[in-house]
C-alpha cells in the first residue's frame, strides 16, 4: 500500500454466500433523517388522526340519529322484526320452503354453518401455491357463488319487504294517559279491540291508532257496528249500553 493511494480489498471466493438473508429489513439506522421518536412525535400523529375520525363519527351520529322505534310491546303479535342489513340474506333464506317451518334448523344452522365452516377451512383445503384466481378455478368459483348468493338474497329481502308497514308498526306515537281500571277500558279488552289497536290504543299492523281520533262517540259506535276500511262490519258483539260506554271511552282518549 502506497501513501495517498488508499486501501485495496481482496475478496475470498471460499466464503459462502448462502447465509444472505434478503427478507430481513434493514436497520432504521441505515435511513438517516427518516426516523422519528415514538414519543411524542409518532404517537401524537396517531392521536391527531384518531381524533379527526372520532369527531367525524360524532358529527355523523348527531346529523343522522339512530332510527329508533317505539317501546317493545310483548303483546303485539303482529309486529314483524327485521334484522340489520348485513343479516338480510339469512333472513330471506328462512322464507324458502326447505329452510323454514319444520326445516328451520336447515336454514338457520346447517346451511350457514357449512358456508362459514368452509371459509374457516379454506386455507387448509386449498393449499396450492398459485394465487391468481384463474389458476384456482374451484376456490374462485365457490367464492363467486357465495358472493352472488349473498347479494341476490339481500336484494330479494329488500324488494319483498313492506317498508311502509314496517315504518307504521314501529312508529313512535304519543301515549295517552287513562285509567286502565275504568269500565270503558275493560270493555275495550273484553270485546277484543286490544288485539288490533294495542293495549294503549296506539294501533298496529291490523288496526290504526285510536288516540286523538277526533271522532265523536256516535261516530265510533257506528264504525264498531258497520265497519270502515279494512275493519269489517259486525266486529262488536254486545249490548247497546256496552257499545255506548266503549265509544265514549275511545272518544275521550287524547294526549292533551
Amino acid at each position: 500500500m502506497h501513501r495517498g493511494k488508499g486501501m485495496k480489498f481482496v475478496g475470498d471466493s471460499r466464503v459462502s454466500a448462502t447465509n444472505r438473508k434478503p427478507n430481513i429489513p434493514k436497520d432504521y439506522s441505515e435511513y438517516p433523517g427518516k426516523t422519528e421518536a415514538f414519543w411524542p412525535n409518532f404517537l401524537l400523529k396517531e392521536w391527531l388522526v384518531g381524533a379527526v375520525f372520532l369527531i367525524g363519527y360524532l358529527c355523523l351520529t348527531v346529523a343522522h340519529p339512530s332510527p329508533l322505534e317505539r317501546v317493545a310491546d310483548p303483546t303485539d303479535t303482529g309486529y314483524i322484526p327485521l334484522p340489520d342489513w348485513y343479516f338480510l340474506f339469512l333472513y330471506q333464506l328462512l322464507k324458502y320452503t326447505y329452510a323454514a317451518g319444520p326445516y328451520t334448523v336447515i336454514g338457520a344452522i346447517i346451511m350457514p354453518g357449512i358456508a362459514f365452516g368452509a371459509l374457516l377451512l379454506a386455507p387448509f383445503l386449498d393449499r396450492g401455491p398459485e394465487r391468481r384466481p384463474s389458476k384456482r378455478p374451484i376456490a374462485t368459483g365457490l367464492m363467486l357463488l357465495g358472493v352472488a348468493a349473498t347479494i341476490f338474497l339481500t336484494w330479494e329481502s329488500v324488494v319483498q319487504h313492506d317498508w311502509e308497514a314496517a315504518a307504521q308498526q314501529g312508529k313512535i306515537v304519543a301515549e295517552a294517559e287513562f285509567d286502565k281500571e275504568s269500565e270503558g277500558y275493560l270493555l275495550y279488552q273484553e270485546k277484543g279491540c286490544i288485539s288490533c289497536h294495542g293495549d294503549n290504543l296506539q294501533g298496529g299492523p291490523a288496526g290504526k291508532a285510536l288516540v286523538d281520533s277526533g271522532l265523536t262517540a256516535e261516530q265510533i259506535a257506528d264504525i264498531a257496528v258497520n265497519g270502515q276500511g279494512t275493519m269489517p262490519a259486525g266486529i262488536f258483539q254486545g249490548s247497546d249500553e256496552e257499545l255506548q260506554k266503549l265509544a265514549e271511552f275511545i272518544s275521550s282518549v287524547t294526549t292533551k
